[in-house]
């Protein structure tokens, strides 16, 4: 980790930047894809309420769609078709969940050849209108350079929400063996709704930075167990947040603050019996409160930033064995896939510190991961766009059938 007590100039500049994108909640009811939807835009419903999962979930496989209707797609509605979907996935316990997520195709590729790539979003933040869908939807999605690259390749693209993005949200933040799923079953889902007409054989790329290079990583790892016929040919993953005991504590008193406090809620969402409640504070309670109604990522950066878990808590909870035993249990790099893997981290990495992904590179090529590792002189936020023409390289060699060649 590089202790920066305050942002540089160059990262504040990049978090001011990101404000125009990030810092918009959608209000409870006025969901942009709400607006004037048509009975035959989906199986509905057609507010908020679409992203509440049923209860009790219905049977069914990982993948399968619950629910979809029309996405506006932002940016982008008028050279793609797009939905929203809810589909069936797995949580961080083994047990089916319901997810949400965008499914974008351009017009201009026939969707029956079309490879796919399941874009693992970065850090939204806990609140509702945070929801990755609600960003692409109105045109607010900070990563939307890269699924343009995507997109104008020719390639249809899944983008999770991950799990828990509802009127009550309960977002499983850096939850690995969440969000793992997530992406996978985005590539099932958007292969099982009829309206897209993809290939159940098409080729498929992970791909993701800081929060999503993670959850790339993750569906990766998972791929060939969980869903050995999704026809994977590639994982390109970014700032990856590869060991949360190394991360999250590196962070207390920083920049990224708000992060760390973010990670302690998305676990405890994701493993209840963690019990964050029981150690807070009266002050880390009402703050932990108003992050989950109001906060996206420009506020976690913000208004979180420089302060102190001491003052959240009424002891270090976080580090008793069973909280313990589940960071360790969502990190990375014990087990290798088995595919190509672009992989890369910012030197400057203020945010997801450096040295435990660098580690994660190199128990991936003693694994015998065929990795291309690649480092940037630049900081985290930077990094959200410095690598897309690598990656979009990489993604289309992957697609042709080139050879990867690994620089381990």
């Amino acid at each position: 980790m590089f202790p920066f007590p305050h942002p540089s100039r160059a990262v504040l500049a990049a978090a001011l930047a990101v404000v125009l994108t990030t810092a918009v909640v959608v209000p409870s009811g006025a969901s942009p894809a709400d607006a004037d939807a048509p009975a035959t835009a989906g199986t509905g419903p057609f507010d908020d309420s679409f992203y509440t999962p049923p209860s009790p979930l219905p049977a069914g496989k990982p993948g399968d769609v619950l629910r979809w209707r029309a996405s506006k797609a932002g940016p982008r509605k008028d050279s793609v078709n797009a939905w929203q979907v809810m589909y069936l996935s797995t949580d961080g316990r083994g047990k089916p969940d319901a997810v949400t997520g965008t499914v974008l195709v351009p017009k201009n590729a026939d969707p029956a050849a079309a490879p796919i790539v399941a874009f693992a979003p970065g850090t939204h933040g806990p609140a509702f209108g945070c929801a990755p869908s609600s960003m692409i939807d109105m045109g607010a999605f900070y990563e939307q350079p890269g699924v343009d690259d995507l997109l104008d390749a020719g390639y249809a693209v899944t983008v999770t929400d991950y799990e828990g993005y509802h009127q009550d949200p309960k977002t499983t933040y850096v939850a690995g063996r969440s969000e793992g799923p997530a992406v996978i079953d985005s590539v099932r889902a958007a292969q099982r709704l009829a309206e897209t007409k993809l290939s159940p054989g098409a080729k498929v790329v992970f791909r993701g930075y800081s929060q999503g290079g993670g959850a790339a990583a993750w569906a990766g790892q998972l791929q060939p167990s969980y869903a050995p016929e999704v026809n994977l040919v590639g994982v390109a993953a970014g700032g990856v947040p590869a060991d949360l005991v190394q991360v999250t504590l590196q962070l207390d008193g920083k920049f990224g603050f708000g992060v760390f406090a973010y990670a302690l809620v998305g676990l405890d969402n994701a493993y209840p019996e963690l019990k964050l409640d029981s150690f807070l504070s009266d002050n880390g309670r009402a703050k932990l409160k108003e992050m989950q109604q109001s906060a996206c990522t420009f506020e976690l950066l913000t208004t979180y930033a420089n302060q102190k878990i001491a003052d959240y808590t009424t002891s270090a909870g976080y580090v008793k064995p069973e909280w313990i035993a589940r960071l360790n249990e969502n990190k990375l790099g014990g087990a290798p896939i088995r595919v190509p893997v672009f992989h890369y981290h910012a030197i400057q990495d203020q945010l997801v510190q450096f040295a435990q992904d660098d580690a994660m590179h190199k128990a991936y090529c003693a694994a015998g991961v065929k990795e291309i590792w690649k480092t940037y002189d630049t900081d985290h936020i930077t990094a959200v766009y410095t690598a897309n023409a690598d990656v979009l390289a990489f993604v289309k060699d992957r697609v042709a059938g080139t050879p990867a060649t690994s620089n381990c």
